[in-house]
């Protein structure tokens, strides 16, 4: 028995917005709103129409990290909307056009006649007639790849996917969750190079564990700062690059938005 996929995150966007790169073709408007997941599909609705489709799992990529403007999910392949279902793209196969004295690929050649032909003025092509030929075909064919980059390039342009980067730095703030103390971080991480805290007794407490050589800041909240917990990690630009699930069902990715840099 084959083992299920493993599940990609997109179940853990909740009610959030996000975008599918490449975009669905046929689908005007690129937001979309999580529904619901079996073990093959994903129900995903679209934000401004309403409208539901399910989309194979088998076509689902990875979940961008960073969701400024908007969430992006990647897709494995280019898809399109017809007949209230999302179908693989076939691009049609553009067919070259014939040199001259040539013959269409799709009619077979004419059948030898057996008898000679009469003699007329035919001048043969000549070495240098073929290699115009097949530098007019590679041009053809370069344009067109130069076409497709420019379609991809505006529908990135689109979703201003400029400003997303996918990096390879230290993620091992993942590790973190929202029953971890200061313990446990530098337990995980080791011990930070600053600590700060903000707020005053009797409030809630606030403590940034800096890692500069790491690029990111672990922040812990609680009522007491004996009894601080985890709920997420800001990088350099004091953004919220992780977050913990809320009992209520969402994150507390808003709770780190809002946290003024100290």
């Amino acid at each position: 028995m084959a083992t299920p996929p493993i599940p990609p995150p997109l179940e853990q966007l909740g009610a959030r917005p996000f975008a599918f790169y490449p975009a669905i073709l046929n689908v005007d408007h690129n937001e979309w709103i999580f529904r619901k997941a079996t073990w093959s599909e994903i129900l995903v609705a679209n934000a401004k129409t309403g409208s539901e489709i399910w989309i194979p799992r088998r076509f689902v990529g990875e979940v961008s990290r960073i969701d400024d403007p908007i969430v992006i999910v990647g897709l494995n392949r280019e898809l399109e909307y017809k007949g209230g279902t999302v179908w693989p793209y076939q691009r049609r196969v553009i067919e070259m056009p014939v040199a001259v004295g040539g013959l269409p690929t799709s009619q077979p050649p004419p059948p030898d006649r057996g008898a000679p032909a009469p003699i007329v003025g035919i001048r043969l092509e000549s070495p240098t007639d073929r290699r115009i030929v097949r530098l007019i075909i590679a041009a053809l064919g370069f344009a067109f790849v130069a076409w497709m980059v420019v379609v991809n390039l505006n529908r990135v342009g689109e979703l201003r996917q400029r400003n997303i980067q996918f990096t390879a730095r230290d993620e091992a703030y993942l590790e973190l969750s929202g029953r971890d103390g200061y313990l446990a971080v530098i337990q995980k991480l080791g011990r930070p190079a600053t600590d700060r805290w903000q707020g005053p007794g009797g409030e809630i407490q606030y403590r940034a564990l800096g890692y500069p050589d790491r690029k990111y800041t672990v922040i812990l909240m609680g009522g007491e700062r004996n009894a601080a917990t985890y709920v997420g990690t800001v990088d350099d630009n004091w953004r919220p690059v992780h977050s913990v699930p809320l009992p209520s069902g969402g994150t507390t990715s808003s709770l780190l938005r809002n946290l003024k840099r100290f």
